[in-house]
C-alpha cells in the first residue's frame, strides 16, 4: 500500500538520514570504518528502493546524492581509502552550489527546473531561493572540507548527522520566503531542503 501524501515527506527524509545514522552507530560502535561504509551502501540502496517504492520515483536530488553514496561508499571499500567516501560530501555539494550559480549566470533557473511544478512563484522569488540554496549547498562543503581534515572520523560522521538536521532546518527557514510571494490560487507550499546526506 502507498503511503499516504502528508506521510510521504517525513518517510521520505527519514530514509534520507538513514545511511548517515547507521554509518554514525556502527562507527561508534565498532570503530570500523569499513564496516561503518558497508552499512552505509546498504542503506543507500535501501533509502533509494524504498523512495521509488513509495513515490514511484526518485526525486533528482536524493537521486543524484543517493547515488553519489553508493559511488563513493563503492570507491572507499575497493581501494581502502576513508578518505573518497569523506571527500562524498564536499564534492556534490559543491557541484550543487556549482549547478545553481552556473544556471543563474546563464540565465537559467536549474532549481526552478526542479520545483517548478511543485511551487508556483515569481522570477525574483526563485532567484533568491537558489542564491540560498547555492550558498548553502558551498556552506555544508566548505564545513565538510575542514570537518574532515582536522577531526576524527567519529566526529565527522557526528557531523554528517547534524548536516542533515541542518539541511532540514535550514529548508523550513525557506518558508517565509515562499509564503510572501505564494500565489493565493496554488496549493500549500512544499520546498524539499537541500541534500547534504549520504
Amino acid at each position: 500500500m502507498v503511503a499516504s501524501s502528508g506521510a510521504v515527506p517525513v518517510v521520505r527524509q527519514l530514509a534520507n538520514a538513514a545511511p548517515a545514522i547507521g554509518f554514525l552507530a556502527t562507527l561508534l560502535i565498532t570503530h570500523d570504518f569499513r564496516s561503518a561504509t558497508w552499512v552505509l551502501v546498504g542503506l543507500s540502496v535501501v533509502a533509494l528502493a524504498l523512495s521509488l517504492a513509495i513515490e514511484r520515483r526518485i526525486a533528482p536530488i536524493p537521486a543524484f546524492s543517493g547515488g553519489a553514496a553508493l559511488v563513493f561508499g563503492g570507491l572507499s571499500l575497493a581501494l581502502h581509502r576513508n578518505d573518497l567516501l569523506q571527500m562524498k560530501m564536499t564534492i556534490v555539494d559543491g557541484c550543487l552550489g556549482a549547478a545553481l550559480f552556473g544556471g543563474l549566470i546563464l540565465k537559467r533557473n536549474p532549481l526552478k527546473m526542479l520545483l517548478g511544478s511543485a511551487l508556483t512563484l515569481p522570477d525574483q522569488a526563485w532567484r533568491v531561493l537558489t542564491i540560498r540554496y547555492g550558498l548553502f549547498f558551498w556552506g555544508s562543503a566548505i564545513a565538510n572540507e575542514i570537518v574532515r581534515r582536522t577531526q576524527t572520523p567519529e566526529i565527522w560522521a557526528t557531523f554528517r548527522v547534524i548536516a542533515i538536521v541542518a539541511a532540514v532546518l535550514f529548508g523550513i527557514a525557506q518558508f517565509p520566503l515562499l509564503r510572501k510571494y505564494w500565489r493565493e490560487d496554488a496549493a500549500e507550499p512544499s520546498v524539499e531542503p537541500p541534500e547534504p546526506g549520504f
